[in-house]
């Protein structure tokens, strides 16, 4: 069955307009009730977080109306980072746990994320069915098993303190000045927090939300004000996590950025040395630099690639029993201590790493050199696949062949929004900007 509302991060799209609407908010909400209470009892629970944006509040309601119609009871954490939903749903003993966010997205779009009762991500097989029940007509539950909600204040603090543990045993942050910025999202108090906690000098830019300024200028997709900051403060390192803290950048004391695929590749290395990285291997998409497999090839590990997504990292760790996954996005996943991606977690074991070397972040954030790449994106009109468009795919034939032996092509939609990207990575970088221009114009003639 194809999926009509899913995408590879739960449902998402503009608020207000379908399908992220309270209507279709609230019918989700009866479908996954409908789907985890199937036994008639009273005694399920899910736990729903959000992130900062405006939309949030209109999302929560529709979806503890569509739960709790179902006999779902809802445990409400108000602004929380998606990894504490992950986190919580076990803890809490929930049936369900749902994020309303869409992570580095600007105010006006939001989306629903979906975990399961182990914490982990819904799997396609599980979306697909709640899909068919959103089509269906959903029986409520009788008037005495309505379910309930009610409000969890301390689930930050329960996230904080998990957060905490995973940092080395009587280590501490002292004398470490850092930048951290919170994207004015839902990590806008708790990254904060436990920086203070653990030592550090903490300087917090992004911690200001106003339901509107979520992403804005600010976070892991625009780091150059967290850089000036450093540059400005004479911090150690920054740390710039993304609206619903799942994903990180960091940045080193002169502000140059380290993606995803080097800190992988610190994280790696130094897990492979400690013996703790499992198989070793490491878990990253398809999007991820060449550089970082030359480099894991030069130590004896190995790279297993995945679609995009940090769901489909997941399910490649569980399924091959290894521990370091994650994009180049900045999705780090560490199954040793998570469900899912974890910005303030990744960001910790960069700085444990600092402490431990005695090394500079500059020294610690180029364990290898990247091969060029270049990425476009291409707007596109709903219902319209520009992709199949027989000049889009002559334009694609040419570009693989004039790469063939030199580097590598990836053509891709986006889960999350109607784009077409355009990736290729090659060392010369006249042919890289040819190829990727050669199809980019294809694509913007057929969309």
């Amino acid at each position: 069955m194809t999926r009509k509302f899913f995408g590879t991060d739960g449902v998402r799209g503009t608020a207000n307009s379908y399908p992220m609407t309270a209507e279709m908010a609230l019918k989700i909400g009866a479908a996954a009730g409908r789907y985890f209470r199937n036994d008639g009892s009273n005694g399920h629970r899910v736990v729903i977080g959000k992130d900062t944006r405006l939309s949030g509040y209109m999302f929560e309601n529709a979806l503890t109306a569509g739960l709790t119609s179902t006999g779902m009871n809802v445990l409400l954490l108000g602004p929380v980072p998606t990894p504490a939903v992950g986190l919580l749903t076990t803890s809490m003993r929930a049936d369900l746990g749902i994020m309303i966010s869409a992570s580095h997205n600007p105010h006006h779009d939001n989306g629903i994320k979906f975990f399961g009762p182990d914490g982990f991500k819904l799997s396609d097989a599980a979306e697909t069915e709640i899909e068919a029940l959103i089509a269906s007509v959903i029986t409520p539950a009788k008037a005495e098993n309505i379910g309930r909600a009610k409000r969890i204040d301390d689930g930050r603090f329960r996230y904080a303190e998990r957060v905490k543990s995973t940092f080395p045993a009587g280590m501490r942050l002292d004398g470490l000045k850092v930048v951290i910025d919170c994207a004015n999202g839902a990590a806008h108090r708790v990254a904060p927090e436990v920086l203070w906690e653990l030592g550090a000098t903490v300087i917090p830019i992004g911690v200001a939300p106003d339901g509107t300024n979520i992403n804005e200028g600010c976070g892991s997709t625009h780091p150059d004000f967290a850089a000036e900051v450093i540059r400005r403060e004479g911090a150690d390192v920054g740390i710039c996590l993304d609206g619903d803290a799942d994903r990180v950048m960091i940045l080193d004391e002169t502000g140059t950025v380290a993606d995803g695929d080097q800190l992988m590749a610190l994280m790696a290395g130094r897990w492979a040395e400690q013996e703790r990285l499992q198989g070793g291997t490491l878990v990253a998409t398809v999007m991820s630099n060449l550089g970082l497999e030359r480099y894991l090839e030069g130590r004896g590990l190995r790279l297993e690639r995945t679609a995009v997504g940090d769901r489909y990292v997941v399910e490649a760790m569980r399924k091959g029993g290894w521990n370091l996954g994650g994009e180049q996005s900045g999705h780090i996943v560490m199954t040793d201590y998570a469900t899912t991606g974890d910005g303030l977690l990744a960001g910790l074991q960069f700085l444990a790493a600092m402490i431990e070397t005695g090394k500079p972040a500059s020294a610690l954030t180029s364990s290898f050199e990247t091969v060029p790449q270049l990425l476009k994106n291409v707007r596109y009109s709903q219902g319209q696949d520009p992709l199949n468009a027989a000049s889009v795919q002559s334009a694609i034939a040419n570009a693989e062949a004039q790469l063939t032996g030199r580097g590598r092509l990836l053509i891709r939609k986006s889960g999350t929004e109607p784009l077409i990207r355009v990736m290729a990575e090659c060392e010369d970088n006249d042919l890289l900007s040819e190829v990727v221009d050669s199809i980019v114009t294809e694509v913007e003639a057929a969309a």
